[in-house]
């Protein structure tokens, strides 16, 4: 049992919960679905296969949500003005040291998912998960860390988008086919949509912990653009697969989140502080069944 000053006793599970940020696997769990959906529209399908990028996808997420937490609080960016969800750190339910060994062994048990996937995809699959490690652990953690430095979203939409969708494509099937590399471009850019929003939220904060993110350095202005081409390519893309005639008509069951993301926006530009963790879910929302919508559509077309 730990506690905290304003909260009381917290049970370690909680802790432990609060630390691995369940909501946040949609992000994970997304791209290989539409991974093993253009596998299965490409005609070939390797089921043991699909379920270890599954596994080691969700913990790298799970070891990226862990470096998040321990190395943003040992840096000084989380604080007691933290607008967003908990961190365990900083609010001193679970300690640094803990917190690194949790990290290590999800991102351990994630090379051996990867080490068992060279036997449907070659060597080759073990260089794309260590990098993913290497990003997931760089995005806060070294000397030149990706999101202390503006380069977080370019991150996020390389490895949340071509690098997920088509790696998993690749293992599940033997090839990538050119449908994936189309369909990556939609949940790269949505996903990095949900960093935005967080970008936005934190600026004034960041800009204490020297955090240069791209809505630091150009913005609140500039990070609104950015959220809104986001969303362009997102709703852009099914409609330009049905036009070159790489899906049929289900490929459009994605624009049914349409609405959901105009709402987003429109908060996004109404709201300000905490009152934007809402956007933050709904955006979230938004990819995952944005997500599993063109994962149905591909399969069925």
């Amino acid at each position: 049992m730990t506690a905290i000053a304003t909260g009381g006793p917290v049970p370690t599970w909680k802790a432990w919960w609060l630390a691995v940020r369940p909501a946040t696997l949609v992000a994970s769990i997304v791209p290989v679905l539409v991974g093993v959906a253009c596998a299965v529209r490409a005609g070939a399908i390797r089921p043991v296969a699909a379920v270890a990028a599954l596994i080691g996808a969700m913990l790298i997420q799970v070891g990226t949500n862990l470096a998040n937490d321990v190395f943003d609080h040992e840096k000084g960016a989380d604080t007691a003005e933290r607008l967003g969800p908990m961190r365990v750190v900083q609010a001193g339910l679970l300690l640094p040291r803990q917190v690194k060994i949790a990290m290590a062994l999800c991102f351990s048990v994630a090379t051996l998912a990867g080490v068992a996937l060279t036997l449907f995809a070659g060597p080759a699959v073990v260089i794309i998960g260590l990098a993913s490690i290497a990003a997931g652990i760089g995005y806060t953690a070294g000397p030149y860390p990706l999101g202390y430095h503006g380069l977080g979203d370019l991150f996020v939409f390389a490895f949340f988008g071509p690098v997920a969708v088509c790696g998993t494509a690749w293992v599940s099937s033997g090839s990538i086919p050119a449908l994936a590399w189309w369909c990556a471009l939609p949940i790269g850019a949505l996903a990095t949509a949900v960093l935005v929003v967080n970008n936005i939220r934190d600026r004034n904060t960041d800009v204490v912990a020297n955090k240069r993110t791209l809505a630091v350095r150009f913005g609140r202005r500039v990070a609104l653009v950015e959220y809104g081409l986001f969303g362009a390519i997102a709703y852009f893309i099914p409609v330009l697969l049905l036009v070159l005639g790489w899906g049929a008509r289900s490929v459009l069951l994605p624009l049914l989140t349409l609405p959901l993301w105009i709402l987003a926006f429109r908060r996004l530009v109404r709201l300000e502080g905490r009152a934007l963790n809402a956007v933050l879910g709904l955006t979230a929302r938004v990819l995952a069944v944005y997500g599993v919508l063109l994962a149905v559509g591909v399969a069925l077309s």
